[in-house]
């Protein structure tokens, strides 16, 4: 199968050829290794597992799988494989092999994927651009002096590319839906506890963090969320199945929508043109479709949130670098420098603090609830601006010589409390202020990819639904994607 015949179809397709017997495993792996090697400059893929996807292509076929036969990538973040490193995008886990698949990766193969690599993520997926010290940065297929975005930036990079249709991802602060926007992608965070983040993890980050996928159509990401939900023995909880599965309940009518939107920053950082834009043009054709579409104020308190949810998120890097220290003889050198100061800090947090912090989280919840006891969906821009440049989102100098005198000297609450820190933190957070709510209150999200700038940069939009808004946001999704198709749309060769 050529490439331009391959690009044109998404995964279910793919994987309905493959049934017909109209082509075969092996060439649609051969298409995907093909063009993977046409785009190395992208470095999307950090991890090459051709000769295991060639075995694998080579065998019967189930034409029970729903994705038998299409070649996949998984992230190389939480995304294990056995006996292969999963890096996270670490130096400090590089060569270290994973003893057994998770849960993900086991019901991917057993759906019938071709699993030939892993995708660039940043160092324990901290950041919201793809740019570790480890494989060097990830780049926007649409421009390659951009960021795909992160953490699942070589995800998307890959899938935008062409590589493969769809490819997995995950989401602990806007992970799937900031590479999404960024790319011109689908993608849709579940709900906390719909998907399993086990064995090795009960759950990322007090639950804030989420399996799932990156792709080109929500139909794909409708039977990927069929194929990834559901109990393990071992997982803290999970939701209840849905009546019927997701592939079938997005084809169902929205009905009449009432749905809130907002363009201002929850922090209130500045908000690029384009990206009000963006929610105005989609705001504009969910009214044509029928939809109530109104202004709001913001569900929740920004600042409070992001302060919140910041915090959590320092206390999580301080748990996975004290862990490796302590499991593998892992050194500071062993860590990027943004990794350390935000392991420093996340120690200079007491338990009180902490306990504090998560019981906010609640509060959090409360006000979205009130939000959607009123409106059905929240609409916002995913990203506050085009994806940025290479390197502009680095952190400055100062800071960068200070992480290793603020760990060695017990600086770091100070360092917390100061304006250089909190102006960084603020700078980092501003391009994407609009994704960490829903993470924090565990709710689903997605972002469409409806709006494109004048130069030619996707810039997607965000929706929140309330608790267990999975088949809602699919069923608007696919009207959407009626509506405005956006599979054509692809970036220059």
């Amino acid at each position: 199968m050529r490439f331009d015949e391959y690009v044109q179809h998404d995964a279910t397709t793919l994987a309905e050829l493959v049934r017909r017997g109209e082509v075969s495993p092996t060439e649609l792996l051969d298409a995907a290794l093909a063009r993977a090697d046409d785009t190395r400059e992208l470095n999307a893929i950090v991890c090459r597992l051709d000769d295991a996807a060639r075995a694998q292509a080579r065998q019967p076929v189930d034409a029970r799988a729903p994705f038998c036969g299409v070649p996949f990538l998984v992230k190389d973040l939480f995304q294990d494989i056995a006996g292969v490193p999963t890096s996270s995008g670490s130096k400090s886990m590089a060569r270290r092999p994973a003893a057994e698949d998770s849960d993900v990766v086991r019901r991917w193969r057993a759906a019938g994927l071709l699993i030939f690599g892993k995708t660039n993520t940043p160092e324990f997926g901290a950041r919201n651009v793809t740019e570790p010290a480890l494989w060097g940065p990830a780049r926007n297929p649409w421009d390659r002096n951009r960021s795909p975005g992160g953490s699942s930036g070589g995800s998307a990079a890959a899938v935008a590319a062409g590589v493969v249709p769809v490819a997995g991802a995950n989401d602990g602060g806007g992970s799937i839906r900031i590479p999404a926007a960024a790319c011109g992608l689908f993608g849709l965070k579940a709900g906390r506890g719909r998907i399993s983040m086990g064995p090795l993890m009960a759950e990322g980050m007090n639950g804030a963090a989420v399996q799932g996928v990156v792709s080109r159509s929500v139909r794909d990401s409708a039977a990927m969320l069929d194929v990834l939900q559901g109990p393990e023995a071992h997982a803290p909880y999970h939701m209840a199945a849905p009546p019927i599965p997701y592939v079938e309940a997005m084809r169902a009518d929205t009905g009449r929508l009432r749905i809130g939107f907002t363009t201002e920053s929850p922090v209130g950082t500045p908000v690029d043109p384009q990206a009000v834009a963006a929610v105005q043009d989609a705001a504009a054709l969910l009214s044509s479709l029928g939809h109530h579409v109104e202004p709001v104020p913001q569900p929740v308190n920004g600042l409070h949130l992001a302060e919140d949810f910041l915090l959590a998120w320092f206390c999580a890097q301080a748990f996975i670098v004290q862990t490796l220290r302590d499991t593998t003889g892992a050194t500071p050198a062993d860590f990027e420098s943004d990794t350390r100061l935000m392991a420093a800090v996340g120690r200079s947090v007491s338990a009180l603090e902490l306990l504090k912090c998560e019981a906010r989280w609640h509060e959090h919840n409360r006000a979205l609830a009130r939000f959607h006891a009123e409106h059905d969906l929240w609409l916002s821009p995913t990203l506050s601006a085009p994806p940025p440049t290479i390197g502009s989102m680095d952190t400055p100098w100062a800071l960068d010589l200070l992480s290793d005198v603020v760990s060695r000297v017990g600086l770091a609450g100070r360092l917390r409390h100061s304006q250089a820190f909190q102006t960084t933190v603020l700078h980092n957070l501003a391009w994407t202020p609009f994704t960490q709510l829903a993470n924090l209150t565990g709710r689903p999200a997605m972002s469409v990819p409806l709006h494109w700038t004048p130069a030619g940069l996707p810039l997607g939009v965000q929706f929140v639904a309330p608790l267990n808004g999975e088949a809602l946001l699919l069923q608007l999704a696919a009207q959407l994607e009626q509506a405005r198709p956006w599979a054509q749309l692809r970036p220059p060769p």
